[in-house]
Parts: structure tokens; C-alpha cells; sequence
């Protein structure tokens, strides 16, 4: 059911940065933080005392908090928010910074996220993702996602019948797509040859239709347009954004996000329709939420994915730009700091700033953001649309 809700009308984001990404670091999760802090404080043009408040994504900021960030960077913020949704929050950090903005309760709010990933952390991550993880996951030898979202694959192939070539299409456009961005970790080009030879990790997944954990940090600002205009920082205007979680409980597995439920919130506010999106940035940490992502934010109907693949082409210069920087598939998942990659990507499509992952004369983008897999399916998700200021 759609409601009226206020709009973001003066309300920006700007100021898109990404502390390059590494395989591995001996830096805990504070320092690729704070360094995402120091960047934006200088790309800006601010002081860090002008910044009064603060949204903190990370999955390796443990024991801290983000009220214990605070004191570890040296901030007083007077609106501060974690945000736990993993894929899902660099939009939700964003909506809800734009509120605390819009309300008052905040005058410029720094969005970021940042892990570390030594060479233990990925298994250390996994095994205490959540309740479900410790006790009925993880002690049978199934911790982290592939299992569960090998599970998604086959479901998804068998129904609507999807082949891994279609699969395999879309990540090797996100290839082509992160040989253009120079902080991308994945440098080789991927054929479809090698994506369909590469080795099995949980059938039907192979190697390449899964992320590389790595370290990093994204980050961005959100303020009044006026403030934006004031520094003279280049800004996208946020036309909607929507975020559900837990949808659908009842479905037996997953083959639907809470997208479904707000779609026409997500378009009615904006005032748009999925024709007039000139980019998406999707989380995809495999490639069928990719297509679920395709479908349930109104590009195909549902099933219709593999077709709407074999249609375009998903690159920088051809039909429907998708994860211009390569997503996570080529750029690599820093920890929680991969729900913020698209939404930094958009923000630079949109403000020009995107520099060889350009695309040509973009001017309404949408982000979206899926997160949280607990057993057998995710459980947060969130879109926002995205216009150039002069749109």
C-alpha cells in the first residue's frame, strides 16, 4: 500500500568518497573509517567540527560502537545512527540522514562505512553473523552465503528458466564495466568462456558469480542544497527512496524482495518511471539478486530477467549502465562498506565526477540495496532514485 510521504525537496548528497580497497590489511575497521572521514573533511572543504552528525556502517568495528568511533576520531555529533543492514545501508543511512537534516535534528551528516579484512575475518564474520549462523548454519560446516544462495540459484533457474549464460552475461558486462574504474581490485578482463569454466563453490555457484572480501571505506555527505551550493560542491537531488525488511516471510525460499511492496512509493514520489532511469547500481553480491533486483524494481516482470540480460548489453556505453564501477562481482566487498558502493557510484555518475565509468549525459539514477542473508534468505532491502541537481 503506498502512503504520502514528505518529499526530500532541498535536501542533497554529495561529496562521494572511496578509500581504495585492498585484498587483505592489517588495519582495524577505526582506521579505514576515519581515513573515509579525513577525505571527506578535505574534499569538502569543511572542519570535522562542522560535521553534526554521523551514520557508521561496519562489520568489524567490534567491540566499538559507533558512539565508541566517536571518541576514537575525536567527534561531538549531535545526531548520530548505525545502521547493521550489511548491502542495504548506504540507503538507509542515506534516507535517514536526510531526515535528520530535513528535521533539523542535523546540519551536515558524514554517511560512512568501512571494513578491515585480515586474513581471519571473513570466517570470523560468518560464524557470528547471527543466531541462525551460530547454532544452525555454521556448526554444519554451511557458514557464510554461498550455501544459501546456491540454494536462491537453482530455485530461480529451475522456475523461470535462467541458464548461466545469462548469469555469466552480466558479469562479464560488470568486468568490462570495473576495467574503467582504477580502484576496482578485479584488473583481467572476464570472458563468458572462462566465467562457465571456472570452478564449482556450491552448485550451481562458481567462482566468479561470487564477491571477493576485501578491505576499504565509501563515504558521503548529505545536507541543504544551500549548504552544498554554499561550498561549492557538486550535489544529486534524492527524488525517493523506500526500505522494507523481513518481507514475505512465509515465502517457502526466496524469490522476491521487499522492493514489490513499495515499488510504486519508490516511483510515485519521484515522479518517474522505470524508463527514465538512465543507470542502476544494484548490491549483488551474486547475480541472481541482480535479477530479482531487475525484475522487482519494475525493468521486466518477474521471470522476465533472462530475457531483459540477453537484451542489453549492462555496460558504460551501452544499453541500461548497471554497476558502472563493476559492483562488488569486480570491484570487490569491502565488508558493509559494499551496501555504500552504489550509492557512491550514483552520486558521481550523477555530479560528473565518475570520471572513466562515465555515462553519457546520466541524469536520473537508481540505487539499490539488498542485505542481512540470515539462513536462507536476506532480509533487508532498500532503493532510492537519484537526479542530477539540474534535473
Amino acid at each position: 500500500m503506498s502512503t504520502q510521504r514528505l518529499g526530500y525537496d532541498g535536501i542533497v548528497v554529495t561529496a562521494p568518497v572511496t578509500i581504495p580497497y585492498v585484498r587483505y590489511s592489517i588495519h582495524a575497521a577505526h582506521w579505514w573509517l576515519g581515513r573515509a572521514l579525513g577525505e571527506l573533511v578535505q574534499s569538502a572543504g569543511v572542519g570535522k567540527t562542522d560535521i553534526d552528525g554521523l551514520c557508521v556502517s561496519s562489520f568489524t568495528l567490534a567491540p566499538d560502537t559507533a558512539v565508541g568511533l566517536c571518541q576514537h576520531i575525536g567527534m561531538s555529533p549531535r545526531w548520530l545512527d548505525h545502521i547493521p543492514m550489511g548491502g542495504a545501508s548506504g540507503v538507509v543511512g542515506m534516507r535517514r540522514a536526510a531526515r535528520a537534516v530535513q528535521s533539523g535534528d542535523a546540519t551536515m551528516v558524514a554517511c560512512i562505512a568501512g571494513d578491515a579484512n585480515h586474513v581471519d575475518s571473513f570466517r570470523n564474520t560468518v560464524s557470528q553473523f547471527s543466531r541462525f549462523a551460530q547454532d544452525a548454519v555454521y556448526p554444519y560446516g554451511a557458514g557464510g552465503p554461498n550455501a544459501s544462495f546456491a540454494l536462491l540459484t537453482r530455485y530461480y533457474m529451475n522456475t523461470y528458466g535462467a541458464t548461466r549464460e545469462d548469469f555469466g552475461k552480466l558479469c562479464v558486462a560488470q568486468r568490462d564495466n570495473a576495467l574503467h574504474n582504477p580502484d576496482a581490485l578485479m584488473k583481467k578482463p572476464l570472458s563468458l568462456e572462462q566465467y562457465l569454466n571456472a570452478r564449482v563453490i556450491a552448485d550451481p555457484i562458481h567462482l566468479f558469480d561470487c564477491v571477493m572480501p576485501c578491505a576499504g571505506a565509501d563515504a558521503f555527505l548529505v545536507m541543504h542544497e544551500s549548504k552544498a551550493q554554499e561550498l561549492g560542491l557538486p550535489y544529486a537531488r534524492i527524488l525517493s527512496t523506500i526500505e522494507r525488511h523481513n518481507a514475505f516471510p512465509n515465502d517457502p525460499i526466496q524469490y522476491r524482495g521487499g522492493w514489490v511492496m513499495d515499488i510504486d512509493d519508490l516511483y510515485g514520489q519521484a515522479g518517474v518511471t522505470p524508463n527514465d532511469i538512465d543507470f542502476m547500481q544494484a548490491y549483488d553480491d551474486y547475480p541472481v539478486i541482480n535479477f530479482m533486483q531487475i525484475e522487482d524494481l519494475g525493468f521486466c516482470k518477474k521471470g522476465e530477467a533472462a530475457q531483459f540480460v540477453r537484451d542489453n548489453t549492462f555496460t558504460i556505453n551501452g544499453s541500461f549502465p548497471f554497476n558502472t564501477n563493476g559492483g562488488q562481482l569486480s570491484a570487490g566487498q569491502a565488508g558493509a562498506a559494499g551496501g555504500y558502493l552504489g550509492t557512491v557510484e550514483a552520486i558521481r555518475q550523477l555530479t560528473g565526477q565518475a570520471r572513466e565509468t562515465q555515462v553519457s549525459d546520466a541524469r536520473v539514477g537508481l540505487v539499490s540495496g539488498f542485505g542481512m542473508i540470515n539462513y536462507d534468505r536476506g532480509l533487508c532491502t532498500a532503493a532510492a532514485i537519484l537526479a542530477r541537481s539540474d534535473t
